[in-house]
């Protein structure tokens, strides 16, 4: 049974065709394609569980292939797979008839791409697939399609319009279609029990490993070169030893060397903008008691998460121990490449 348009489905055909207001299309392109998501997530019933079992129990390789853009969004699903430990092969459906086959073990499961279900060259892949025991997971627009008939597993990727005011372009159904893949990935996850340190260690370049393995302490400036100064301390002397130390702050220590606050230089611009007179001023007048702070054995993506998801960013950490001893400080700056 043809389902529905989504309420935006009309409007965007309507307002991109009409109005050429080039960003109230782009938002109802956007907002067509959410609802052809949405639409997806609310259809999920038992048939995505089998997926994930069937792909969860498997320890060889999974294997991906689509055509044409369907292609283009299976190689995105098996980078995914790959970048949570699983053995995922992206497959040309063009190439695989070729000899391209021989990267299948009997029993490795194959995800068919494809918005009719019909694709030709799939098709044509499903005597030898069946040969080698491939169970298959279709992930397809159309229920009733060969392919959707043939397949182990069927996941709904249905869309009841594209995105384009021809209704041709390759948009909602591949949106949903990689959609689809990155839900079979986290569950994957899930059901693994994956943690940061095994993510990470598929991760170990860039950004997002950086953040992932490195630790606080690795990246700090340690105590030696930041402003540290003492509550009763002039905050004339504060400034000359931030000038010193030009790290953004002065950490204020007693003297065991325990964190008792922070002055930053935010903190400094506004106390002159409240006492044009600062000569009787001390750092303990000046600073903000209990700042935010991180332990050294935390990883940088717990001090990015502490610094950066909040109202107003912190742009610098005291680092401190388990009894507030200070072993450095830890700028924004710090936890990115440069």
């Amino acid at each position: 049974m043809p389902e529905s348009y989504p309420p935006t489905a009309v409007a965007a055909e309507s307002s991109a065709g009409s109005s050429g207001d080039i960003v109230e299309a782009a938002k109802s392109v956007l907002l067509l394609e959410a609802d052809c998501v949405r639409a997806a997530a609310e259809r999920l019933d038992s048939s995505f569980t089998a997926a994930v079992e069937l792909l969860h129990r498997h320890r060889g390789n999974i294997v991906v292939t689509g055509v044409g853009k369907s292609g283009d969004i299976g190689r995105k699903i098996a980078s995914t797979l790959r970048s949570i430990g699983k053995q995922a092969i992206y497959l040309s459906a063009g190439d695989a008839t070729h000899g391209d086959l021989g990267m299948y073990q009997p029993g490795d499961p194959t995800i068919l791409l494809s918005k009719s279900g019909a694709t030709a060259e799939l098709l044509q892949l499903l005597p030898a697939l069946q040969k080698l025991s491939s169970p298959l997971i279709a992930i397809v627009g159309n229920l009733s399609s060969p392919l959707a008939r043939a397949a182990t597993v069927v996941l709904d990727a249905r869309v009841p319009i594209e995105a384009d005011h021809l209704n041709v372009a390759p948009t909602c159904s591949t949106t949903v279609t990689l959609a689809l893949g990155d839900a079979l990935a986290v569950a994957l996850m899930r059901m693994s029990d994956m943690d940061h340190r095994e993510f990470a260690t598929f991760h170990p370049s860039g950004q997002l490993g950086r953040n992932l393995t490195l630790r606080v302490s690795e990246v700090m400036h340690p105590l030696m070169e930041l402003a540290a100064v003492r509550a009763a301390e002039s905050l004339h002397q504060v400034v000359i030893e931030m000038t010193s130390h030009p790290l953004g702050a002065a950490c204020v220590l007693d003297e065991h060397s325990r964190l008792i606050g922070l002055i930053t230089d935010g903190d400094l611009r506004r106390i002159l903008q409240h006492h044009p007179d600062i000569r009787g001023l001390s750092a303990g007048d000046c600073m903000t008691h209990n700042p935010a702070v991180i332990s050294p054995a935390a990883l940088l993506q717990d001090a990015a998460a502490l610094m950066e998801s909040r109202p107003s960013q912190i742009s610098v950490l005291p680092v401190v121990d388990e009894q507030r001893h200070c072993h450095g400080l830890l700028r924004l700056h710090d936890l990115y490449w440069h």
